[in-house]
């Protein structure tokens, strides 16, 4: 399997040469193989994936997509977040996220190299989770030392991600789902799974409201009606629910 050649010298291969599908990425025009995934690492990334991607703020996500910052250079992370886009093809630039998953028969230079060279070219924030020995993950920033977290630690990436990340978010497939139902009922206006079930109670009391009061037959008009629905307080509602059984008029309800 090719590598890239330890030298500084540029290769002969330019980003224009590589087609959809090919099984390489390019480094300063050098031809790097990129191997099938084992089950574990393809597993992980569609587990951290999921939950990267659902996030509120989040506009655009993908796996393995190639990004190029310069012709002689294609990259693809296993995971990369980053703006909306329409192009075809690779995508200009590097990510402002990349998430890689290092496992068993990993090239650690290469990957080393990998890291540099998005950060060189604009990427914030790599993470690096370690899929060999106890599960951690590693944080590479432009101009700063590397940092560990391990489990029960969190990521957080501003400006990128709205959510802090449980590390085991990326590669627990019970920890993924966790922070996947927070991102989508976030993405529907719920803040969490109790605000759902708040709703449900509230939507059930106001549409018990009007249906009593249509039993008596008693008119809601418009205003009355949104009024109704609209309430958020439970503890209104219910008020409301008592004085519907003796109300004779409903502008006298909310009296």
């Amino acid at each position: 399997m090719p590598h890239r050649p330890r030298t500084d010298r540029q290769g002969p291969f330019h980003v224009d040469q590589l087609r959809e599908g090919d099984r390489y990425e390019l480094a300063s025009g050098h031809p790097i193989y990129c191997a099938p995934s084992g089950r574990e690492h393809a597993a992980t990334n569609l587990i951290g994936a999921a939950a990267l991607e659902t996030d509120p703020d989040v506009e655009w996500a993908g796996v393995d997509a190639g990004f190029t910052p310069d012709s002689g250079t294609l990259r693809a992370p296993d995971v990369a977040i980053g703006p909306a886009g329409s192009e075809r093809g690779w995508i200009a630039g590097a990510p402002p996220l990349a998430v890689e998953y290092a496992g068993r028969g990993q090239d650690e230079q290469e990957l080393q190299d990998k890291i540099a060279e998005l950060l060189q070219s604009g990427t914030q924030q790599v993470w690096v989770v370690r899929l060999i020995g106890p599960r951690r993950v590693e944080i590479y920033r432009p101009g700063e030392t590397m940092r560990l977290v391990g489990p029960g630690e969190i990521l957080s990436a501003p400006g990128l991600l709205r959510n802090p990340v449980p590390i085991e978010a990326l590669y627990d497939r019970d920890a993924a789902h966790r922070a996947t139902l927070r991102n989508l009922l976030q993405r529907e206006g719920y803040e969490s799974l109790d605000a759902v079930r708040q709703a449900g109670v509230t939507q059930g009391i106001a549409e018990s409201i009007l249906a009593l009061l249509a039993e008596r037959g008693l008119v809601v008009d418009s205003p009355s009606r949104e009024r109704i629905l609209g309430e958020q307080d439970p503890g209104q509602l219910r008020r409301w629910l008592v004085a519907a059984t003796q109300v004779q008029e409903t502008h006298r309800l909310f009296d």
